[in-house]
């Protein structure tokens, strides 16, 4: 134990009662271990991912760079308590969307969450503070022809990898990763296994999912053959990346960003598109086409069909259209033909129903209807 300073001995013995106490539950801290300050132990937490993705590991350090040393930098971890947490996120949810709340916090736990760890403090101050809802980002579902105009303005070596995030669902990342060994035209599929972050490095995919094979359309295969004969690449450039710059190099993503897509985008009309939104687009089309949820699962690379459901798809008006027409059918119902002046014509039920229609009548006279019936005979029964 450190060594304290008493002003009378019933004060050092109710320190030493209390110390005690917390070492029989196992939840001692060293006294000097909480005077550490956030920015010590921030920087104990960064150096602690060295098994992290660059990227992941740069925008932890840009989150504590830019908005929790500012404000806690000289303070000491073990006087951050609940209300300054919740204060801080409150005082963010003013100024970011609520996804980004979420990531912001979620790093600023994982820090705290290390200092308890380390038996740098006893509790973490995150538990129970209240972050913003958020709901889910408002993504496009573009027609045929939109899609159409964009692989246009991109023209025809940028185009295909368009193509892959709609058709395919790969994340720009991994358009970007896709090497020459990846593609098989002949069988037509599209292996993914690395990706290329925006720190220009090449690494795994996101997660084990993201690591698939996937068929494309044979139009899509064709697209990418010609890109290769252009570039002249042979089966010998195995390790030669599909997709690179004027230049011939890597992609940066704020340079093609800039440079390819947003021009592309606005000249397509379709000016804010990301093409992130892509991959949304993919996962509706599985949805709406009828592709097993297994299936659309592998095909996205998420570890749970809930994020392909939840996340990523979108209801179509096509598909709330169609799902109308078929709870109709299920229940023998037709556009019932009104006359201007009385109750709706007398429907002949649909013989295809999976309902019997002298089940449904039954089912459906309740005593209003009956007395309905009684007083008005030309009345339609399954009104």
């Amino acid at each position: 134990m450190a060594n304290e300073t008493f002003r009378a001995k019933v004060d050092a013995l109710v320190w030493l009662s209390r110390a005690e106490a917390d070492i029989s539950r196992g939840s001692w801290v060293e006294p000097t271990a909480g005077k550490l300050t956030v920015s010590e132990v921030v920087s104990g937490w960064l150096a602690s991912g060295s098994t992290k993705r660059t990227s992941s590991r740069l925008r932890d350090e840009s989150i504590m760079r830019t908005h929790v040393l500012p404000a806690w930098a000289d303070r000491q971890v073990a006087r951050v308590k609940r209300a300054d947490i919740q204060a801080l996120v409150d005082r963010w949810a003013t100024e970011h969307a609520p996804s980004s709340v979420g990531r912001m916090y979620s790093a600023l736990r994982a820090v705290f969450s290390y200092a308890v760890a380390a038996e740098l403090i006893v509790r973490s101050p995150c538990a129970g503070v209240r972050l913003p809802k958020a709901g889910l980002v408002d993504r496009p579902v573009l027609t045929a022809e939109q899609l159409q105009r964009l692989a246009e303005a991109l023209g025809p070596d940028e185009a295909p990898m368009m193509w892959l995030g709609v058709v395919g669902g790969l994340r720009w990342a991994e358009c970007a990763g896709l090497a020459l060994s990846g593609l098989d035209l002949l069988a037509r599929t599209v292996s993914v296994s690395q990706q290329l972050g925006r720190d220009g490095l090449l690494g795994e995919p996101k997660s084990r999912a993201g690591r698939r094979r996937l068929s494309i359309p044979e139009w899509l295969a064709d697209d990418l053959a010609a890109l290769l004969a252009r570039r002249a690449l042979t089966a010998a450039d195995g390790g030669a990346l599909v997709f690179v710059s004027a230049e011939g190099q890597p992609l940066h993503y704020s340079n093609w960003r800039r440079r390819t897509w947003v021009l592309a985008c606005d000249a397509a009309g379709l000016s804010g598109l990301r093409f992130h939104d892509l991959r949304s687009m993919a996962a509706t089309a599985l949805v709406a086409s009828g592709v097993d949820v297994k299936t659309a699962q592998t095909r996205m690379g998420h570890s749970s069909p809930s994020v392909t459901l939840g996340v990523y798809a979108r209801a179509t008006a096509e598909g709330d259209r169609a799902a109308a027409e078929a709870v109709s059918r299920y229940f023998g119902r037709e556009r019932a033909v009104r006359s201007s002046t009385g109750p709706p014509a007398r429907t002949t039920p649909v013989t295809n129903s999976p309902v019997p229609a002298a089940r449904y009548r039954v089912a459906s006279a309740t005593p209003a209807t009956r007395a309905h019936s009684q007083t008005s005979r030309g009345g339609d029964e399954q009104r």
